[in-house]
């Protein structure tokens, strides 16, 4: 894996990571829009934390799948995955 795919892949890990650690902690508005009835965003969102928190899981992810790709373990060149022989 080249530092480039490495990047894009982190990327998307990251991103994929994100959407999984958004909803941990919120809590809604306590009280209601009195026209709507819609609570709207959280109140204390902690965003700093959760990118935080992101970026570090996304980082074990990315080693994890890192080890993955370069190792032999599964591999498309040779073995049980890879194209027969012409």
């Amino acid at each position: 894996m080249n530092w480039f795919t490495g990047v894009v892949l982190y990327i998307l890990i990251w991103w994929t990571v994100l959407f999984a650690v958004l909803p941990f902690g919120t809590r809604p508005v306590s009280e209601a829009d009195s026209q709507t009835g819609w609570r709207g965003a959280p109140q204390r969102p902690l965003l700093l934390r959760k990118v935080i928190a992101t970026t570090l899981v996304a980082a074990v992810v990315w080693g994890g799948a890192y080890l993955l790709i370069t190792s032999d373990w599964i591999s498309f060149r040779h073995g049980y995955w890879a194209m027969p022989d012409q």
